[in-house]
């Protein structure tokens, strides 16, 4: 029983960055139909960028407002540089955009921080809690009250403003939310740069548990987007839930069978949900009438 409350806890504590790589993919996906692999990299981003202000004297909190943002104007140069340009073009050419983009965020990561590990102090301490006969450490409570805190703002944000609602008609139909006088080059530069901005925050929470390093974004991206999928593509409330069953049946994977098959969970997840429920746990089942 000890060993099974551990893996939870450990679980829920890795399914929160999942969730929150989720959110970020959600908001993007929410704005224009596209999947933004290059997500990942912007957590990568926020790590790197508030480890790197904080060695060069910044505090830890405007070390890491600083590097979201940073990474955030970077998530807005992104969609006006390489979406916006081809914006015309079909979905897949613009998933392999986002995918070249995680590339090449990638290679500049390695040139300019190298590729050593590097990590942020905890900024509570490194003492564990105990919790009945298990442990946790302090700095995952800011990782899951992170997530949360994101997670209510976000639905906030899509089901009680008039902005995200014009985020949500902007994805359903561009051209009628155009007529209707939306301006929807803002509702995908806010939406680039919010999603960059919470993929960042991911990276700060998570760094001073899990070190980062230039290539840490492509698997965090893969599992961001399995958790998406599984809570139901496009819905914050999804996202959430979707990453942290995912980072449960992780750790519990890990625990009883083998960390050799932890990594491969995400995918068999994916496969699970295209096969099975291609709609996702919380997703909108699509109709079509002939």
């Amino acid at each position: 029983m000890t060993e099974l409350l551990q893996f939870l806890l450990s679980g829920i504590t890795v399914g929160a960055v999942y969730a929150l790589v989720a959110l970020g993919f959600t908001i993007i996906y929410n704005a224009s139909d596209v999947v933004n692999f290059a997500q990942g990299e912007f957590v990568m981003l926020g790590g790197m960028i508030t480890v790197f202000a904080y060695k060069a004297g910044l505090p830890i909190p405007v070390a890491a407002l600083f590097a979201i943002l940073l990474t955030a104007a970077i998530g807005v140069a992104f969609n006006r540089v390489a979406i916006e340009t081809a914006r015309g073009a079909p979905v897949v050419s613009l998933i392999i955009i986002t995918i070249g983009a995680s590339i090449f965020i990638q290679g500049v990561a390695q040139v300019v921080f190298g590729k050593e590990l590097h990590r942020l102090p905890s900024f509570s301490g490194d003492d564990p809690i105990r919790i009945l006969e298990a442990t946790i450490l302090p700095q995952s409570f800011w990782v899951i009250g992170g997530a949360m805190v994101v997670f209510v703002g976000l639905w906030l944000f899509f089901t009680r403003t008039l902005l995200g609602r014009a985020v949500l008609a902007t994805s359903n139909n561009r051209v009628a939310a155009q007529l209707v006088g939306i301006n929807t080059g803002f509702v995908m530069t806010l939406s680039f740069g919010l999603s960059a901005g919470i993929g960042a925050l991911a990276g700060v929470l998570i760094t001073p548990i899990t070190l980062t390093s230039y290539q840490v974004g492509i698997a965090l991206a893969l599992k961001g987007f399995a958790g998406a999928m599984l809570g139901g593509m496009g819905n914050p409330k999804g996202a959430l839930i979707g990453g942290l069953m995912l980072g449960l049946l992780e750790s519990v994977t890990a625990g009883y069978l083998s960390s050799q098959y932890k990594d491969a969970v995400a995918f068999v997840v994916i496969l699970a949900v295209l096969f099975a429920m291609p709609q996702g746990l919380f997703g909108r089942k699509a109709t079509e009438r002939v």
